[in-house]
């Protein structure tokens, strides 16, 4: 068949099946063999263990009960005798524990029963073509460098894509050499994988990359800020709606489930998720299946999720605001983001990478980095991390006036507000104090109070006056936070949503060109 993976081989594709019921296993095998695969069935793990012994499988797909045992022996042998199959288990209608169990355990992926067989090709499509995919295994164990990450050689992306993705997470630090090859080796399958990592850390980058470098990039990447939804329209906006089924729906549109079909679907923010949306959200990643506003009928979606948080969802979880089963859902495969104080020897190629990109932006020559910028930027805290870090370089080449940069740390507010302090009346000082500016009365003389200041004056527009302080704030919590939102919400005390909001009334302008009305960019 034209559609069958096997197509593209010089062999039909030879596929493991393994369920303890006749009839369902006689059902896979027809439906296998109508795709043009040869199938060989097992009834126990016994008699599975003889098939893998006697040949090689391009996938195997395992009940999880069976009579001699469970299907979780058979992926921790293929395992540890370092076999290249690929694991698809069945779970009984529930079961998400057993779901999650396997694929941390390095299955592929999974299926609930009853069995969709729609959903079923599909699934053994991807782990036939996943398995068929050219990889670097077959190079020499002892050509790796003594010093690198054998998980990396291992695990490195043969494709154009995946390479170039993973080039876009610049640095060569320990910590994002981890980070890469962590990437490189979870790609693979079909787990969720949670990116966790301060604001401004590149976690996009890093779902991005986990995307290209699997065997679903031809596919799309769907990004979704779950914090920048309007709450009324979540369910509208990730599952579809029909028709008319909602004021001003004039025809049907796809949610991020559908428009994210056969690639990978990202999660960010996935913390600022209102309760009743994890709810909805967790059924569709348990069933690999969503219904539209407005629709009877639920429809099949072939979707990877990776989420990602700058929160701490532990946290969040024993504080009853994030649901515990779709924590530990999506938290399959976790991938810890560095942050940029952490692997500070990445400095120097961060900055060449975000000088040359911001002058191809601006059709500009690349700047030279001195060394001194660099150790000024080494001294700076850098809370916002990379993207701190870009707004300083971006400030530097807009203010650059000759051949060299000069770092401008303290920013366009600060410095105004250092000059209108200089020029304003210094604040009064304490009673008793020594610095009081009237000359010491003689000691006949009797002692007069020096005269107190005038209250100012009323505001005439009291909510004007009262904009322009919050304003204020605001502004002065964006630069000190490096223009961050997420982090000048957190210091404020406020949800990114209520900032945002507070951003687009006041009229603010961020240095990134935006006023926070409808920014799409993940504050990460």
């Amino acid at each position: 068949m034209s559609n069958s993976p096997s197509s593209s081989t010089q062999r039909p594709a030879q596929i493991l099946v393994i369920d303890d019921e006749p009839d369902l296993r006689t059902l896979y095998e027809l439906t296998l063999l109508r795709e043009g695969y040869r199938v060989e069935a097992a009834g126990s793990v016994s008699e599975a263990w003889q098939h893998l012994e006697a040949a090689r499988f391009d996938a195997v797909i395992t009940d999880m009960r069976l009579p001699d045992g469970q299907g979780m022996e058979i992926i921790h042998r293929i395992q540890k005798n370092q076999r290249s199959e690929r694991c698809v288990v069945m779970t009984a209608y529930g079961s998400a524990e057993n779901a999650v169990e396997a694929l941390k355990a390095g299955a592929f992926d999974y299926l609930t029963k009853p069995v969709d067989l729609k959903q079923f090709r599909a699934v053994v499509a991807s782990a036939v073509q996943a398995r068929t995919t050219p990889q670097p295994l077959a190079k020499p164990v002892q050509a790796t460098p003594a010093g690198s990450n054998r998980a990396e050689a291992e695990a490195a992306p043969t494709s154009g894509i995946g390479i170039a993705a993973l080039d876009r997470l610049v640095g060569e630090s320990e910590p994002m050499r981890l980070v890469k090859s962590r990437i490189a080796k979870v790609a693979r399958g079909m787990a969720p994988v949670l990116v966790r990592g301060e604001s401004g850390t590149g976690k996009e980058l890093v779902a991005r990359a986990v995307h290209a470098c699997s065997q679903r990039s031809e596919g799309p990447f769907v990004a979704v800020n779950c914090g920048a939804i309007p709450e009324n329209l979540l369910e509208a906006e990730f599952f579809g709606a029909k028709k008319g089924s909602y004021t001003g729906s004039s025809q049907d549109r796809d949610g991020y489930f559908q428009a994210a079909r056969g690639g990978t679907l990202f999660l960010d923010e996935i913390g600022d998720l209102p309760l009743a949306m994890q709810s909805k959200l967790l059924r569709a990643i348990q069933e690999r299946s969503v219904r539209s506003i407005g629709s009877t009928q639920e429809e099949a979606v072939d979707v990877r999720i990776v989420s990602a948080t700058h929160k701490d969802l532990h946290s969040e979880v024993q504080a009853g605001r994030f649901r515990q089963d779709l924590f530990y859902r999506l938290n399959v495969i976790e991938i810890a983001v560095p942050a940029l104080r952490d692997r500070r020897e990445d400095l120097p190629a961060l900055c060449n990478a975000l000088l040359s990109r911001i002058a191809q932006d601006g059709g500009l020559p690349v700047p030279h980095l001195s060394d001194e910028l660099l150790r000024r930027l080494a001294q700076h805290p850098l809370n916002g991390n990379v993207r701190e870090l870009e707004n300083l370089l971006h400030r530097a080449v807009a203010l650059n006036d000759g051949d060299e940069l000069h770092l401008d740390l303290m920013g366009g507010f600060t410095a105004a507000a250092e000059a209108a302090a200089s020029s304003a009346p210094a604040p009064l000082s304490p009673v008793g104090a020594d610095a009081l500016a009237v000359p010491a009365p003689a000691p006949s003389a009797p002692v007069v109070a020096p005269p107190r200041a005038a209250p100012p004056p009323l505001p005439s527009d009291l909510q004007a006056y009262l904009d322009q302080q919050e304003r204020e704030i605001l502004v002065r919590a964006l630069h000190e936070s490096g223009f961050n939102r997420t982090a000048a919400a957190a210091r404020l005390g406020m949800s990114l949503r209520q900032i945002r909001y507070r951003i687009a009334r006041l009229g603010i302008t961020t240095p990134n060109g935006d006023d926070g009305a409808n920014s799409s960019h993940a504050d990460d």
